[in-house]
């Protein structure tokens, strides 16, 4: 289900790095390069199953337009299934970023600056003003640097905003390495089975007051916490 955007708006373009070295900005580039690659080519390899993609098509149909939700340590494959769509997502400020930026806007996803510890605020009316002109969000939402598998509010707050609903999924790979990063990054062996499972789309009225935000970040907490435990009953089963 890919969806029409604009590759010349300036979210979709590499940011200006010229306050970085010539050093910082060879790692930048060629950072961002070989993630591609890494990701392109394992991900051409897995073989995907897919349960509850209905949800972004009953979303569709609502006239709406998603909030992609998940966890962290899923970006590899999550960048790799749902490219092409458009997908605006939160980037830090940090130098590492950048790179990630780059790989990321390779797949046709669009950036926008700020996150949960350095310029979250402007990261957030900036995914507004995209998401009102029609253009789907992204959030990790441990992310950037977690606490692993706990949700932070930046989606609950956009989906407040803009009447979209936020749809939480998981993608299980069968097989995997993991990185000992904080959120134990999952990188997908080639040639190995992924489970994608997507759940019910999460709204939030926008009237929603602080105890109804909270409680909204809860539900989404618990439909995370399930996809994961369906996802590993899927792997289970598959071994």
């Amino acid at each position: 289900m890919e969806v029409q955007f604009d590759e010349n708006r300036e979210v979709y373009q590499f940011q200006d790095i010229s306050r970085y070295t010539w050093k910082e900005r060879f790692v930048i580039r060629l950072g961002g390069v070989v993630l591609f690659a890494l990701i392109r080519i394992i991900g051409k390899t897995i073989r995907f199953e897919t349960e509850g993609l209905e949800n972004f098509e009953k979303t569709e149909a609502a006239g709406r337009i998603p909030i992609y939700g998940f966890w962290h340590d899923r970006i590899f494959l999550g960048t790799y299934f749902f490219r092409g769509r458009g997908i605006v997502v939160m980037s830090s400020q940090s130098f590492d970023a950048e790179y990630v930026a780059r790989f990321i806007q390779r797949f046709g996803y669009g950036i926008v600056k700020g996150s949960s510890t350095r310029g979250g605020v402007g990261g957030l009316v900036g995914m507004i003003r995209l998401m009102r002109k029609g253009i789907p969000a992204g959030f990790t939402l441990d992310g950037p640097k977690g606490p692993r598998y706990v949700t932070k509010p930046g989606a609950v707050l956009l989906a407040k905003k803009t009447g979209n609903p936020i749809i939480p999924f998981v993608i299980e790979p069968k097989s995997f390495w993991i990185i000992k990063s904080w959120d134990l990054l999952q990188i997908p062996k080639p040639f190995t089975k992924a489970k994608v499972i997507v759940a019910d789309p999460i709204y939030v009225d926008a009237k929603a007051d602080e105890q109804e935000l909270e409680n909204k970040r809860a539900e989404l907490q618990i439909s995370l916490d399930e996809l994961v435990n369906r996802g590993k009953k899927w792997r289970d089963s598959e071994n």
